[in-house]
């Protein structure tokens, strides 16, 4: 497909004639194309198609279609449906009546081509300048900003099946490149073993049998990285991303314990954020928010809310879904000043804020950032009985606390708590805590425990610290870590070693915030701004070259119909 970029017409009159019989007091289509105009030109996704061959459907009418698909939640079947079918689409589109439209795949095929060319904010940047230009949208009003999962287009596989589909999709992504190269590195086995996906064999069901099966393709697997790693292999299989994939999975999944490839332990494993869950999109995570558990990404979006106001999406954030509101709130600012749209007040949940981020949306941004309190977890605020820490007076300068009854702690040190945030920890003379009759109102315990607090001090007293910047990292065996950052295949370890914990909790948040936010409005699941409520499909694998007989083509369509459809027994998310 090639683009010859052209200027766009006005709407033809015919067209113009039967929408105005048909809609005399308007639709909201109609009103975008009156007041807003032609908000996208070809000239904008030039760098998306080459100079050569077929012309491409006009992309600022795919850009359009696309935001007109977001703002009725529609398929793609639909969306091109309504181009045909609908006359306030033609009228917005500038399509005479007679226009037959285009497939539905277009849509798609235009969605990756964006994300691949990496201009899906275009979209969002564009219409944003318009609203702009009318007068529609203001800096420093009121925003609020909210996540919501984005669920990744896979089916959700098993340790086993994810092992085995890496290694085939491996294999498939060599034999493209170096057929004969792999005909010679193999056994008859594996075409048995890998030429059709892993979930269409039958697999054993016993946990002996499994770990065997598991353990053989391991071996299978290392064979494999040897080969290609090996100086007399094609340089450029190593590079592969299939290989690359095949590499990393191998290292969270197996070890080689007395020279022979063995499946790790589940406890011996990384980390769910660590871990891929298919090799066809690797950067597809583990989340958990609340009794909502998926895999995929987490859309953080940010709209207007000033009241009277039309309310607009100003920014939209696509992370890793085990990435913490938190670590995303200064990620948005940055966003919004990039786009010069910083709001004067910013409502966000409990998720978004901690002390520092108070201070600093402050300090950077001029930015109000509005949360709500977090509950009160102590005993004292359950009984509503007792001193909370709100009762000790806090001397920052001379570094002393003084207790409801008098007595000053001078033992003040600065720690880390077991979450990585920095808390200071004091201490009272012993005796006199012993001695005092007031102690139950102090602790319930026999023995006395030096008292803990948040560093975070009087504002702007201390620089912003990134949240999570504390946090211990992912501690696993050294042989892992530089298996992971090195060239070899799989790490050799001895049986009583393993991955450490690895601290999953950020800074500690403060008890001091302001009202709540209000009820923001349903956010859609999209990313990049794009309209798609669903995650976009990720791209099929290719017929398996790695067989050794020619596959019906009829078997291999229906094969590719039955993984581009939801499968029953795929898990629906909470």
């Amino acid at each position: 497909m090639s683009l010859k970029p052209m200027e766009i017409p006005p709407v033809p009159e015919e067209t113009t004639r039967i929408a105005r019989a048909a809609f005399p007091k308007g639709t909201p289509f109609l009103r975008f194309r009156d007041e807003l105009g032609v908000i996208y030109r070809d000239e904008m996704f030039a760098a998306l198609f080459p100079k050569c061959g077929q012309p491409a459907t006009a992309p600022w009418r795919l850009a359009l279609i696309s935001v007109f698909q977001y703002v009725e939640g529609l398929s793609d079947r639909q969306a091109a449906e309504a181009v045909r079918s609908r006359i306030d689409w033609k009228y917005s589109l500038g399509l005479e009546l007679s226009d037959p439209g285009f497939d539905f795949s277009v849509l798609c095929e235009f969605r990756r081509r964006l994300v691949d060319g990496d201009l899906g904010p275009v979209l969002l940047d564009a219409l944003l300048a318009r609203l702009r230009d009318q007068g529609l949208l203001k800096a420093r009003g009121q925003q609020r900003t909210d996540a919501t999962h984005v669920l990744a287009a896979i089916r959700q596989i098993n340790r086993l099946e994810n092992i085995g589909e890496t290694l085939r999709a491996a294999l498939n992504a060599v034999a493209a490149v170096a057929p004969d190269w792999l005909a010679r590195q193999v056994s008859p086995e594996w075409f048995e073993r890998y030429a059709v996906r892993v979930e269409m064999s039958r697999l054993p069901k016993g946990e002996t049998e499994r770990q065997a099966l598991a353990e053989t393709m391991g071996a299978d697997g290392h064979a494999l990285l040897a080969a290609v790693y090996d100086p007399a292999a094609p340089i450029g299989l190593r590079h592969l991303p299939a290989v690359q994939t095949l590499r990393l999975t191998w290292v969270r999944q197996f070890l080689i314990k007395e020279g022979r490839v063995c499946l790790r332990q589940p406890a011996d494993t990384p980390p769910a954020n660590l871990n891929g869950y298919t090799p066809y999109d690797t950067d597809a995570r583990f989340g958990k928010k609340r009794d909502i558990t998926w895999i995929g990404y987490k859309a953080h979006l940010s709209e207007t809310c000033d009241p009277g106001e039309p309310h607009v999406i100003v920014n939209v954030l696509t992370t890793p879904a085990p990435m913490t509101d938190m670590e995303v709130t200064a990620l948005v600012h940055q966003s919004l000043a990039s786009r010069n749209l910083l709001p004067t007040t910013h409502f966000v949940d409990a998720a978004y804020v901690d002390a520092g981020l108070l201070t600093a949306s402050r300090a950077d941004h001029g930015i109000e950032l509005v949360g709500p309190l977090l509950p009160d977890t102590s005993w004292q605020a359950q009984a509503a009985e007792g001193y909370d820490l709100s009762a000790f007076r806090i001397n920052w300068d001379a570094h002393t606390v003084t207790c409801p009854q008098g007595q000053i702690a001078t033992h003040w040190t600065l720690t880390l708590d077991k979450w990585g945030s920095e808390s200071i920890r004091v201490s009272f003379p012993r005796p006199a805590c012993a001695a005092c009759s007031a102690r139950p109102q102090c602790t319930q315990l026999e023995t006395a425990m030096p008292a803990r607090f948040p560093s975070a001090r009087k504002p702007n007293t201390r620089p912003f610290k990134r949240p999570g910047a504390g946090r211990k990292p992912w501690s696993g065996d050294s042989n892992m870590l530089a298996a992971l950052g090195s060239r070899g295949p799989c790490p050799k370890q001895s049986a009583g070693s393993g991955f450490g914990d690895a601290a999953t909790l950020d800074c500690a948040r403060p008890r001091s915030s302001t009202s709540s936010p209000p009820s923001p409005s349903t956010l859609p699941g999209s990313t990049l701004g794009l309209p798609a409520s669903r995650s976009p499909r990720p791209e099929l694998p290719p017929s398996p070259p790695f067989s050794r007989r020619s596959p019906d083509p009829r078997r291999i369509r229906q094969r590719y119909r039955s993984m581009a459809s939801p499968h029953p027994g795929d898990r629906e998310p909470a």
